[in-house]
């Protein structure tokens, strides 16, 4: 701990002034010097007083303090931020060697099902996405449709993919790999060749009995990473 030196000024008037007071403890002195000296005393006792019980109050802290790996002043440690986020990609849900990704997304929206003959049937997704190029870092958003298909609202480009391999996600709707069969456009969605779905929430079909033509929207979240040839 570093002491300034004020402090140590302090202390060592402390030590001066207690040596002369019992050197001279049987000496006469005048009223008003020993109201002084009694003042700076006080004074004095007082600082190195707060000064130790601050010393000793940190001491017994930092003994008390669990000796755990991460406390909540420090950042998560890797093990502990990974499990924070998606776990890794399933291997069938990884694009063929050659294609590069060029966005990732995060969508919030609904996955809209119909009531056909007394059971809720998938109709279509309807989510926006807000995300980033990954060569560039920069923001980019999308909406989701019908098809499925994802729209750039930065430059209108558009891909429309079909489903190829699924990994499924207890009490979710499963994660996908998609390969593009449909381009528009020359922007970000223009050269994409393969999709991915992940970290998927929510989204599953309602249950129970339903009138046919009814329709219900049930939230959802998902990643989306778009990859390209190259």
């Amino acid at each position: 701990m570093k002491i300034s030196t004020r402090t140590l000024r302090v202390v060592v008037a402390l030590g001066l002034t207690m040596t002369a007071g019992l050197a001279t403890a049987g000496a006469a002195q005048s009223s008003a010097q020993s109201s002084a000296q009694s003042s700076a005393q006080s004074s004095a006792q007082s600082s190195a007083q707060s000064s130790a019980q601050s010393s000793a109050q940190s001491s017994a802290q930092s003994s008390a303090e669990p000796s755990a790996p991460w406390s909540a002043r420090s950042p998560l440690p890797a093990a502990a931020q990974s499990s924070a986020r998606p776990s890794s990609v399933p291997a069938n849900l990884v694009p063929p060697a050659g294609n590069r990704e060029v966005a990732r997304f995060r969508a919030t929206g609904v996955q809209v099902y119909r009531c056909t003959g007394g059971a809720w049937v998938f109709l279509e997704p309807a989510a926006r996405l807000a995300g980033f190029a990954t060569a560039t870092h920069r923001p980019v958003q999308a909406v989701h449709f019908r098809g499925p298909s994802w729209e750039s609202l930065d430059d209108g480009s558009l891909v429309e993919a079909a489903s190829i391999a699924s990994s499924p996600v207890e009490g979710s709707i499963p994660q996908l790999l998609l390969r593009a069969t449909t381009t528009r456009g020359d922007g970000l969605f223009g050269s994409v060749t393969y999709v991915q779905r992940l970290d998927t929430t929510g989204g599953v079909a309602p249950v129970g009995a339903c009138a046919d033509g009814a329709t219900q929207g049930v939230a959802y979240t998902a990643a989306y990473r778009f990859y390209a040839a190259g």
